[in-house]
């Protein structure tokens, strides 16, 4: 089975100190008892896993790259991802959840006022309030730092005014990191980061966008009509809010590639106990040489998927600027996932297209990771200006 030779080329858990491997056994009992047993009903029914995150915390999972002073675990990103991939192999879409509201306690605890984080760390670390990232606008995706949702001074106060799109979480969020401009005239450079409360008034979360996949994660849109905001609810200030929004989506690309491994195991698992005991013209489908050969090949590439993963995450926590590797990762590790998601699905035959096979939920969060924290285009682009450098300016 594939569980037995996941870690042959990369030993990434022999590698993590005790508590880190205390968190992925705890994310693999979250997952079989929470997660799965649900995914497959959570998105018949189009719910979201708000109430599963929320349950995350019994099990240490909440506030993973928080330090330990602020009472979080205090993990690795390359832990931290591993936690994810585990969580992704029941459903991705509940990893990435749980992801986002992890990446946004981390800033609160690294940037916030005092007063913030007495107000939402504990809250945010014991389950009690769930967090959203809000950067993407109806008019402002892939190109970030066109950002129209405005911020005006109002005394000591911040007054916000536009629109956010596609927000993870915001259909049962209670916290919501937004990022606003300041100045249009300086371009990303005018860009702050607040914290805005769901009690806030002016705020309004849309209904849920229908999606082909994914509803788990309770996907919104957030209005935003003179919401007025404390001063000690800037999390970022001008100059350095773009680059803290592009240093977490980094961090978000390297975790949704570990995510994609997770789901690939997973199809991969469904796929091969299948054919090892369904039979056609008097033997085991399994036994068919090229058969064998397409499920080998989605075996090699979930483990280059890996590969890039994990150097990417190790990059990151040796304090390297990991956008290249993230780029590479995310870039590699969505389409392994896909393809590999679509050829565990065509060995299985029929069987593979019921909802119950699980293998049709993988392929739709697979192609939503394509989209996630920058397209695959967007991927391409990174790596270019890697490639090229000032080549071609």
């Amino acid at each position: 089975m594939v569980a037995a030779h996941t870690d042959v080329l990369v030993d990434v858990d022999d590698a993590l100190a005790s508590d880190e491997k205390q968190a992925v056994q705890a994310a693999r009992t979250f997952r079989d008892v929470h997660v799965t047993p649900v995914a497959d009903g959570i998105e018949v029914r189009r719910e979201t896993a708000i109430s599963t995150i929320r349950l995350a915390s019994k099990y240490g999972l909440l506030g993973l790259q928080v330090g330990r002073t602020h009472g979080g675990s205090g993990l690795s990103t390359v832990a931290a991802a591993r936690v994810y991939e585990e969580v992704a192999e029941g459903c991705f879409a509940h990893a990435f959840s749980l992801e986002v509201h992890n990446n946004i306690a981390n800033l609160v605890s690294r940037r916030a006022s005092q007063e913030a984080q007495d107000r939402w760390l504990p809250r945010l670390l014991s389950g009690d309030a769930i967090a959203a990232f809000c950067m993407t606008e109806p008019t402002a995706g892939s190109d970030a730092a066109a950002i129209q949702c405005k911020a005006d001074r109002a005394g000591k106060d911040w007054v916000l005014n536009g629109e956010k799109a596609w927000v993870t979480n915001a259909a049962g969020a209670d916290l919501f990191a937004v990022w606003a401009q300041t100045d249009a005239a300086a371009g990303w450079r005018g860009i702050a980061a607040f914290l805005v409360d769901r009690e806030a008034e002016g705020l309004t979360v849309t209904d849920p966008y229908q999606l082909m996949g994914g509803h788990a994660m309770g996907t919104a849109g957030i209005l935003l009509r003179d919401c007025r905001v404390p001063a000690d609810d800037l999390i970022s200030a001008p100059g350095e809010a773009f680059k803290v929004a592009m240093q977490g989506i980094t961090s978000a690309r390297i975790f949704v590639s570990a995510q994609c491994c997770g789901i690939l195991k997973a199809g991969l698992e469904r796929a091969i106990g299948y054919v090892s005991e369904r039979k056609a013209f008097g033997q085991l489908v399994g036994s068919f040489q090229g058969l064998q050969w397409e499920l080998v090949n989605v075996a090699t590439q979930r483990e280059a998927a890996r590969l890039l993963a994990y150097r990417a995450a190790a990059a990151a926590d040796k304090n390297l600027s990991a956008t290249l590797e993230a780029a590479q990762a995310k870039k590699f590790a969505t389409a392994a996932a896909v393809s590999g998601l679509v050829t565990c699905m065509q060995v299985m035959g029929a069987r593979g297209f019921l909802i119950d096979s699980t293998i049709g939920r993988h392929l739709a969060a697979a192609k939503m990771a394509e989209y996630l924290d920058g397209t695959s285009e967007i991927q391409n682009v990174v790596i270019a200006r890697s490639l090229f450098g000032g080549a071609l300016d």
